[in-house]
């Protein structure tokens, strides 16, 4: 399989689950529906989206970094869907049945996600490069 074939399920996972982080921030904030407002939720929420639409944006500008961006920002967003489940579960975040089933759904997506971009590792090319591109150091 190419390398761009291999890329291609990293960037699909990552754009989605961005995707996914951004309507729940939109639904938080009220833009969306009514009813499910929290807008300590809707912050974390949006702070995620955004950190995993950037990291989509990254592979395509830097390519062969595609699995290392990858993993960075989905396990960010793992660490900040894990905080999330925390606070569910300790009564501060909203404990609503969209709240949890969203919560689960995403951390199986995330998990999923990591776990097809660690995989891609041996398929893709090579490595990334040791050493920034020219054109980020200056």
């Amino acid at each position: 399989m190419s390398d761009c074939a291999m890329r291609k399920p990293i960037r699909l996972f990552v754009f989605f689950e961005g995707l996914a982080f951004i309507i729940a921030s939109l639904i938080h904030f009220g833009v969306l529906m009514h009813g499910y407002e929290h807008l300590w939720a809707g912050r974390a929420e949006g702070v995620i989206g955004i950190a995993l639409l950037i990291g989509y944006v990254l592979t395509w500008i830097l390519p062969r970094w595609t699995r290392a961006i990858g993993i960075a920002v989905q396990a960010f967003a793992l660490l900040g869907t894990s905080v999330g489940i925390y606070t569910i579960a300790i009564g501060i975040g909203p404990r609503t049945i969209p709240d949890i089933t969203f919560h689960i759904a995403i951390a199986i997506a995330l998990i999923s996600g990591v776990i097809v971009t660690a995989q891609a590792q041996k398929q893709i090319g090579s490595n990334p490069p040791r050493q920034w591109p020219q054109t980020l150091t200056g």
